[in-house]
């Protein structure tokens, strides 16, 4: 149940200036994923702002507590997929305005045309004793703003031709519950060596417009969205500029190959980002049927890195059993915030150049590897007869039984060990490399023995079996004919 109250302060001649409502509720454990709290907006509104408290009950050790997210759509209602978004700071804001000419972070600026909106209140996690919030609407009259024309960063910066290109596809900004702007950001990604990024903010595209200033000719800012739904994320890895993708539903529902196909019309990848994260709803629950690629490692080393890294490598297996398509591995840094490293970890891509399509090609077919910072570079191939070799992400078209040789040249990698991992597991592991980071690692077998090849860089660890912190890992180089 609503309860609706407030005062409306009136200027002289009676003329509106404000009107003022709040809205009280409560919502029981269970509730709905989404509760839509619609709010009348009438004609001559030039600013909807809300603000917004709810209650945080003391919880046994071990229960989640109270957590609510809010996000606005307008007049054009909440239909899934509509044209009725307007914004979603989840639960980094308490409050958040729009106006044709503004909007807090997150949200979009845009005429506030009369008709029924819709406060969405997302209730993340419930205590057991309930969730009692209150939600307070201003509206104020006056005279619209113009809606500025949005500029984009371009989809090309100057490459240098094929190349090893690096880059990070997964930061966060003001614009949802990052801490940077985008010039912090950027300013930090050319620090770190990279080439290129992809803006991913949770939920929103409204940071979209906001990053045509910090491109240039040494870095191509890619746009996307971190899709965050209560059973996953996904990156929607270069779209289209503007482009907006639903998040509200579930694996039950049945409703995300409609989604990943949205992203791929706007010209974007598929990738699910941190599969097994820990965080409530972080567990990817999709399946990776319509994955372009997977985010295996995220942010500093972690067990549920390790993993990821386990589930992906049985993903290759079952690929070679069955004879279909393979899944390509990313890594990114998800940076939000000091102390978060961009480009920790950052992927390593052949590309035809430093364009937005041609990173999405060598992503997609896996031309890439991951490394921990620009300090650590990795070659891997492989060479059969009459001098036939194939690179990451290609395949050894040569006979079961003809010798081939594995090569690994590493730099700025100290004292990390290399191990060779097959569809057998890990067949071979170096010693560590010398103290000045620089080796090279050979190891023969056949296409008999081995389906596919590809590299680990593991730190020192004293953990005795335990294997160390990744340094870098490669894709799968394929051996064998088709």
């Amino acid at each position: 149940m609503f309860v609706a109250c407030g005062a409306v302060p009136r200027a002289p001649r009676e003329v509106y200036v404000e009107e003022v409502t709040t809205i009280r509720g409560s919502l029981p454990p269970g509730t709905p994923d989404y509760v839509y709290v619609p709010v009348e907006v009438p004609y001559g509104v030039n600013e909807l702002r809300v603000s917004y408290t709810y209650d945080k009950p003391a919880v046994p050790p071990g229960t989640p507590g109270n957590a609510l997210d809010i996000g606005l759509f307008d007049e054009r209602g909440t239909e899934l997929g509509g044209e009725g978004f307007r914004g979603w700071s989840g639960g980094a804001r308490t409050e958040f305005f729009v106006r044709a000419d503004d909007a807090t972070p997150g949200y979009l600026a845009g005429p506030i045309r009369p008709g029924t909106w819709h406060v969405v209140l997302g209730p993340y996690t419930v205590a057991p004793q309930g969730l009692s919030y209150e939600l307070t609407v201003t509206l104020t009259h006056g005279e619209p703003g113009e809606t500025p024309e949005p500029v984009y960063p371009p989809s090309r910066a100057r490459g240098r031709g094929r190349a090893w290109y690096r880059g990070d596809c997964h930061l966060h900004t003001w614009y949802s519950d990052g801490r940077r702007t985008p010039a912090e950001v950027a300013a930090l990604a050319r620090a770190a060596g990279l080439d290129f990024i992809n803006s991913s903010d949770h939920n929103t595209h409204s940071s979209h417009p906001h990053w045509a200033p910090e491109a240039g000719e040494d870095l191509l800012i890619m746009l996307g969205e971190e899709v965050t739904t209560r059973n996953g994320h996904v990156l929607a890895l270069g779209t289209d500029p503007g482009t907006f993708v639903d998040w509200r539903y579930r694996a039950r529902d049945r409703r995300f190959g409609r989604f990943a196909d949205r992203i791929r019309e706007a010209g974007g990848l598929v990738v699910p980002a941190h599969p097994h994260g820990t965080c409530v709803g972080c567990g990817w629950k999709f399946g990776f049927g319509e994955a372009d690629a997977v985010e295996v490692w995220n942010g500093p080393w972690t067990p549920d890195d390790e993993v990821t890294l386990a589930e992906w490598d049985n993903q290759l297996v079952t690929s070679v059993r069955e004879g279909r398509d393979w899944l390509p591995a990313m890594g990114n840094s998800d940076a939000h915030r000091d102390p978060d490293t961009v480009g920790l970890p950052q992927t390593v891509v052949l590309a035809d150049d430093l364009t937005r399509e041609a990173i999405q090609d060598g992503i997609r077919a896996g031309r890439s590897y991951i490394a921990e910072s620009k300090n650590v570079s990795v070659s891997f191939t492989a060479t059969g007869d009459e001098g036939r070799h194939a690179g990451i992400g290609e395949r050894l078209e040569v006979d079961p039984d003809t010798p081939v040789t594995v090569r690994l040249e590493a730099s700025g990698a100290p004292r990390c060990t290399v191990r060779i991992v097959t569809d057998q597991g890990v067949l071979f592991t170096s010693d560590p490399l010398p103290v000045g980071g620089s080796g090279t690692v050979e190891w023969r077998t056949t296409p008999a023995y081995a389906a596919y090849v590809r590299a680990e860089l593991r730190h020192e660890t004293a953990l005795g079996p335990v294997p160390g912190v990744m340094a870098a890992f490669t894709n799968p180089v394929f051996l064998g004919r088709r």
